[in-house]
């Protein structure tokens, strides 16, 4: 059920990426967009984000101003400053003027977000970012695919191994192309990181939530039979549509539909393409049915 997204294109100017920085420097890390894992150092005192071929770091979407940012250095003190952008800048997703900068911060520039790290262990700190993002969506932190793959196969045959229980959700955002026509990509990725952040909130730590492709997400549900799985994800559906998603002072209707597919793991589709498809089709009678239900 998934969909295509808007590609999201970020091109970096002036000589910022792709080079060593010098030690303890502190420097930015695509977290989401293209070039995911690229690292720009914070070389000069100011350092201007935008859409123009001027700035520092050109950022090429059409929600990003052409001044957009700026970003200050000043005894060893790191500050981001919003240049009255159209669509606002955000760290760790609350709007701000001008804000401090700390290490880990999340700042989103239009649909890119950077990951500020700071300190003597910038490598250190690098690589461990290297890693993370290949097993998260840098969107909604929710697994990735791949992520989501491997941990499913794994499930699977340990279900086989000891004939246990296990289910699989897939959901789908309804209606989510509409989101993003009527109130624009932006407000699209906050549904996404909003919702994924009430799903993965009423999980299990065992539970593997993941990101399976535009609007459509998967759970994993170890030791968890049909009936049960499909009661997690009612619940879930019901917080879902209560939940209030406001955008831009604009109130955004969102519900999810949810197919179920539980095994004991001695059954002939206890293989993760088998099982994936199952669940899929299940989704796909709940959107048949009239959306925002369970099917199971």
């Amino acid at each position: 059920m998934a969909k295509e997204r808007e590609t999201v294109i970020t091109v970096v100017t002036k000589g910022l990426a792709d080079r060593a920085g010098a030690a303890g420097q502190a420097c930015l890390v695509v977290f989401y967009g293209q070039n995911i894992g690229k690292r720009y150092f914070i070389e000069h005192t100011e350092i201007i984000i935008g859409r123009s071929d001027s700035a520092n770091i050109q950022v090429e979407q059409d929600s990003v101003s052409r001044q957009h940012a700026k970003i200050t250095t000043r005894e060893g003190r790191t500050w981001l400053y919003d240049l009255d952008s159209t669509n606002g800048t955000f760290v760790n997703d609350k709007g701000i003027e001008d804000a401090e900068l700390r290490d880990g911060d999340l700042l989103r520039i239009g649909q890119t977000i950077f990951k500020y790290l700071s300190g003597s262990n910038i490598e250190s700190k690098y690589h461990e970012e290297i890693y993370r993002l290949t097993t998260i969506d840098g969107l909604t932190q929710a697994f990735n695919k791949r992520y989501f793959l491997e941990s499913l196969e794994r499930e699977l045959n340990r279900a086989v191994r000891y004939g246990r229980q296990l289910a699989l959700t897939m959901c789908d955002i309804d209606h989510f192309k509409r989101i993003n026509d009527t109130h624009g990509h932006l407000a699209g990725d906050y549904v996404l990181r909003e919702l994924s952040g009430i799903i993965a909130g009423n999980l299990r730590r065992e539970d593997i939530f993941a990101r399976y492709g535009g609007e459509e997400f998967s759970i994993v549900l170890p030791e968890i039979d049909g009936p049960g799985a499909a009661g997690v994800a009612e619940k879930l559906r019901g917080l879902i549509s209560a939940h209030v998603f406001s955008f831009a002072n604009e109130i955004i209707p969102v519900t999810m539909s949810f197919g179920v597919r539980a095994t004991t793991g001695d059954e002939d589709r206890a293989d993760a393409a088998g099982f994936i498809a199952a669940a899929d089709a299940k989704l796909y009678e709940a959107k048949e049915r009239g959306r925002n239900r369970v099917c199971f």
